[in-house]
């Protein structure tokens, strides 16, 4: 299996910054952003990277132009870089993010440390994925085919009976940052049947979320009942709204 490379995780429509704004023109941009800093392009073409930490030590500086006070050039990737590579190069020189140009040094995306987890949370959902669908397959003797779509949080019916309300807090701070692992759940003739991931949910659903990403399994004979609806039926589970969440 190839490497993952920077062109399959990186962010394509990048906020960027004209080495003609002022200082507090950029500043202004910054604080309305969640941006920690901007690459610096002009027609295409990166320039440099601006950080809050660049722009405190010219704050006596605020109507002069970006273009003053930059340092011309900064590290970057191209995006056929690996994600291991590009990995080691964030953490060498501490960056939070890596700008990525083409061959004649135009800006064509960006890749953060949060791009960098998320690659990792994909890269091992593969190996659990198919552990769940040999077990599933052998316990209920039946075969399924795998596939990755999102799903209405309302047909999402669960196998876990608690949730803890402090996990809740961190698995939605992961949903608003891109970083949760999609949930696993089995096809059902009324909705969804979950296998894996029932604070993520839950996380969804108090963020007020309709859908969520989720590895389907589906198996090529919906009336075949399955072990885990028997769980669900022993506890009285049809709805997340069955779900308790309590005290951690």
């Amino acid at each position: 299996m190839a490497a993952p490379t920077v062109a399959e995780y990186m962010v394509k429509e990048v906020v960027s910054v004209t080495p003609e704004m002022t200082v507090r023109e950029v500043v202004d941009k910054m604080i309305g952003s969640t941006f920690h800093g901007f690459p610096i392009q002009e027609r295409g073409y990166l320039l440099g990277f601006v950080t809050a930490k660049e722009l405190l030590k010219v704050a006596d500086r605020q109507d002069e132009s970006i273009r003053s006070v930059m340092k011309n050039g900064t590290i970057c990737c191209k995006p056929n870089m690996t994600i291991d590579d590009a990995t080691r190069v964030l953490f060498r020189y501490g960056l939070r993010n890596l700008p990525v140009v083409d061959d004649n040094r135009k800006l064509v995306g960006i890749i953060s440390n949060i791009d960098i987890v998320r690659s990792q949370i994909e890269r091992s959902r593969p190996e659990k994925v198919s552990n769940v669908k040999s077990f599933m397959e052998a316990q209920n003797g039946i075969r399924m085919k795998v596939i990755t779509q999102d799903v209405p949080t309302e047909l999402a019916r669960p196998t876990q009976k608690e949730v803890y309300r402090d996990e809740l807090i961190g698995r939605q701070y992961e949903l608003k940052r891109g970083l949760s692992e999609p949930l696993i759940v089995i096809k059902r003739n009324y909705g969804y049947l979950i296998v894996d991931g029932h604070h993520r949910v839950m996380a969804a659903k108090g963020l007020g979320m309709r859908t969520f990403r989720a590895v389907v399994l589906v198996p090529n004979d919906m009336n075949v009942p399955l072990g885990l609806e028997k769980t669900a039926d022993r506890w009285g589970l049809h709805s997340l709204d069955d779900v308790k969440i309590i005290e951690g």
